[in-house]
């Protein structure tokens, strides 16, 4: 079989799990002998979060404001743009990882100035804007062939749409997240103030699905059993308003009897930081209420750190009983139960060791496979 030349197409160029995976994702292409290249708006003009064996697009990016459905219709024009060029439509595969990507690729099509496209659904949100709920839709039912990255998401997608997709999962990077030190430790512990511990680290930011305010409710109880423990809250970057969420946050955070440095937000962190903030926790505390996969949790995993985790589908579907321990998501009790009973030193010990096992059964290989028929689809649909 030929090379395909795919134009995969992600949100932004900041660390989200979208984003990784499309990353990523094109990297496996790479070594697989294709030829993806991944775009996204660069409102910034800084590039990518990271490096990539893959060639990368960014696209000029127009001027948004704080209103989400205008920002993804201005998003979804500036990628409508840049393919208006022919030269810039030079592929065998259009491949939309998320809503902006896929409004514009819709739009496209609606053009003829490309056959079709393909979709990945990582998660369908629930908005109360109609019109951007209705841009959501048009993005998932526009597209000619699906993807999704759990069986919950494929059973949804079926579900609420009709549509059926291929499974493709997630992957890790092992090689980039292990549990050997690198050096970078140090220096994160002095940079963000983390200290003895225990550390409780959670990424992805402040926002409602991530469950964080009834964390803080658990970390505060598990703060009287452990002095000294600290809440380490990285990332956040994303396009989405948790304005309110995050003022609730704060005013929670403000009414609970915790010294100033037992709560650390850190904001975005460099990707290559990544493995050694993973390295200095002792917990990741990952509760979700709602995830498409949960692609840090097994970065955590494959980085030797014990993890804590809502037992809900997608979770379920990908983990053993044995890899993690779980929780109740909607239970502030269950949340600090499960961080106590993940930080007792023989339990500890057994997740350590377990998570990087646990890990390698999800390659990035594998996944990038699992594209390829779809994609051979799509290029005869072109060529037809």
């Amino acid at each position: 079989m030929s090379a395909l030349r795919i134009a995969i197409l992600a949100h932004s160029t900041n660390p989200r799990g979208g984003v990784v995976h499309a990353l990523e994702l094109a990297d496996a292409l790479v070594k697989l002998g294709h030829e993806p290249v991944v775009h996204a708006p660069d409102a910034k003009r800084t590039g990518f979060f990271r490096e990539s064996l893959c060639e990368t697009v960014s696209v000029p990016a127009s001027p948004v404001g704080s209103d989400i459905t205008e920002m993804v219709e201005i998003r979804a024009a500036d990628y409508v743009r840049h393919f208006e060029n022919p030269a810039h439509r030079r592929f065998d595969v259009f491949h939309a990882q998320d809503g902006i990507s896929g409004n514009a690729l819709a739009t496209l099509k609606q053009r003829q100035s490309i056959a079709g496209f393909a979709r990945t659904v990582h998660h369908i949100d629930a908005f109360r804007d109609p019109k951007l709920q209705a841009l959501q839709t048009r993005a998932i039912v526009a597209a000619d062939r699906h993807f999704t990255v759990s069986r919950m998401w494929q059973a949804e997608l079926k579900q609420r749409h009709g549509i059926a997709s291929v499974v493709v999962g997630n992957g890790v990077d092992t090689g980039s997240f292990t549990p050997n030190r690198d050096g970078r430790e140090a220096a994160l512990r002095e940079r963000h103030g983390i200290g003895v511990g225990p550390v409780i680290l959670a990424v992805g930011g402040i926002e409602a699905r991530k469950n964080t305010i009834r964390l803080l409710e658990a970390f505060t109880q598990l703060h009287v059993m452990h002095p000294h423990a600290q809440l380490v809250i990285a990332g956040g970057a994303t396009l989405l308003d948790h304005h309110d969420y995050k003022q609730a946050f704060a005013a929670a955070r403000s009414s609970l009897a915790l010294p100033a440095h037992a709560v650390i937000e850190t904001g975005p962190v460099l990707q290559q930081d990544m493995p050694a903030l993973y390295r200095l926790a002792d917990v990741l505390a990952f509760p979700s209420v709602k995830e498409g996969f949960g692609l840090v949790v097994l970065e955590a995993m494959a980085s030797g750190v014990p993890v804590i985790v809502s037992r809900i589908a997608p979770f379920t579907e990908h983990l053993r009983d044995e890899e993690v321990v779980w929780c109740d998501p909607m239970n502030a009790g269950s949340i600090v139960n499960a961080l106590a009973t993940a930080l007792t030193p023989e339990l500890a010990g057994r997740l350590r060791s377990r998570g990087p096992v646990a890990a390698r059964r999800h390659d990035w290989g594998a996944t990038a496979a699992a594209h390829i028929e779809t994609y051979q689809a799509l290029r005869e649909r072109t060529y037809a």
